[in-house]
């Protein structure tokens, strides 16, 4: 599975203000509304917050994963945003984020959404695509970066 079939242009924020951590969450898992049930989306948030309690998902280089397993949720669900500033998020480098993508999936397909987080991870590692992502000026230009990183990848 690619991580660009994931996201569309609803699915794509630029320039996201949040003044805390759980502000951004809650704005990504609203992001969410057209997708699953609005009963399902403060369980979504909660479970998120919940995951973050464990251990921070600011995973350095100014990124941030946050993702949940979610009962009843059948496919695996994303958001992607870029913040207008930088947010102290917790990070294990102890650096802000300025690239959030949250990731959301059900309990049944793990093992998916696993290999997901980690191809989310190897993408986001690359600095030039990074870079790439911080630059664009819109929805359609995010979008068509990962697709063609993706397909430079494969």
């Amino acid at each position: 599975m690619k991580i660009s079939t994931l996201l569309d242009t609803d699915s794509i924020l630029i320039n996201l203000q949040a003044g805390n951590k759980e502000e951004l969450i809650s704005e990504l898992v609203n992001n969410l509304k057209n997708k699953v049930s609005l009963e399902d989306l403060p369980v979504i948030k909660q479970a998120v917050l919940e995951r973050e309690q464990v251990m921070s998902t600011g995973v350095g280089k100014n990124l941030a994963i946050p993702h949940a397993k979610i009962p009843g949720i059948q496919d695996n669900l994303a958001v992607f945003a870029r913040l207008k500033q930088p947010l102290e998020y917790g990070s294990i480098d102890n650096q802000p984020v300025e690239i959030v993508f949250l990731l959301v999936g059900g309990q049944e397909k793990a093992s998916v959404h696993i290999k997901l987080l980690s191809k989310i991870s190897r993408l986001m590692n690359n600095d030039n695509f990074r870079n790439q992502l911080l630059q664009a000026d819109s929805k359609e230009e995010i979008l068509n970066i990962f697709i063609e990183e993706e397909t430079a990848s494969a």
